[in-house]
């Protein structure tokens, strides 16, 4: 008896979730992800390549209206990394749990912070990478006129990623496949594109809108952006956009946290 209750402690300690972030363990789930992503081609063209390429196509529909590109494209700029991210970060853990991967590292001594930790890590660099592209590629070389520093609105793009990555991390929890994955997407952020202001200014919208605006983090990424694109300097309104951003994506990197199950079914 004393044997076998010493090997069910044993086994439950083994099981038993970590609940303090461990740097080391955040760092190698990071690490061993980005070796995942390293053999998906197809995933870093989506990540790294069809955001530049969107730009570019944007910048040439208005080749004939260049004022239309600065208005649309700065906030553009914050949208289609989120998007991306959003997807790619929402497909990806959900095939680590189909895949029986999931429940093989969380039987490790690994918390399930540490795994969403290690997974918002690991898509974070790969956003700072696709953020800096897209952002250099827009100014630089398309030619985008923004009166603010160029390394504001690097910022935003990037918090806009990480907020993607939150998002993707979060929903993967309730989803069963990769289909239903995908299904998210016009619940998630369809609504945010068409409320964020990019097609209307908000505070034309109906007001029942306009509140409901007032609560999507879309909505401040936009925001952000315009901010950048239209003052000089870094103002009170920019400060409390990328605050809201962030702290948005903190509070869905939370969730996920709170939500991640060991098994689909």
């Amino acid at each position: 008896m004393t044997t076998q209750t010493a090997t069910t402690r044993t086994a439950a300690t083994a099981t038993a979730p970590v609940s303090v972030l461990n740097l080391s363990r955040t760092t190698a789930t990071a690490a061993r992800v980005l070796r995942q992503l390293r053999h998906d081609p197809r995933t870093i063209a989506l990540l790294l390549v069809i955001p530049c390429l969107m730009l570019v196509l944007l910048r040439y529909v208005f080749d004939g209206s260049p004022h239309t590109f600065d208005n649309i494209g700065a906030s553009l700029l914050g949208i289609f990394p989120l998007i991306t991210m959003f997807l790619v970060t929402s497909i990806a853990t959900l095939r680590e749990r189909t895949s029986g991967t999931l429940e093989r590292l969380l039987a490790m001594p690994l918390g399930k912070a540490d795994l969403i930790a290690g997974y918002a890590l690991a898509f974070g660099i790969l956003a700072i990478i696709q953020s800096a592209l897209a952002t250099g590629l827009a100014v630089w070389f398309l030619g985008l006129d923004v009166t603010g520093s160029p390394w504001l609105l690097l910022l935003v793009a990037l918090l806009d990623a990480l907020l993607g990555t939150a998002l993707g991390l979060f929903v993967s929890a309730f989803a069963a496949s990769e289909f239903q994955a995908v299904q998210f997407m016009p619940a998630v952020i369809f609504p945010q594109l068409l409320l964020c202001g990019l097609f209307t200014p908000r505070s034309e919208m109906h007001p029942a809108l306009e509140a409901l605006s007032d609560v999507l983090p879309m909505s401040y990424a936009v925001d952000g952006m315009n901010e950048v694109l239209h003052h000089t300097d870094m103002t009170a309104t920019f400060l409390r956009d990328i605050l809201i951003v962030a702290g948005c994506a903190l509070l869905v990197l939370t969730l996920g946290a709170a939500t991640l199950r060991r098994r689909t079914a």
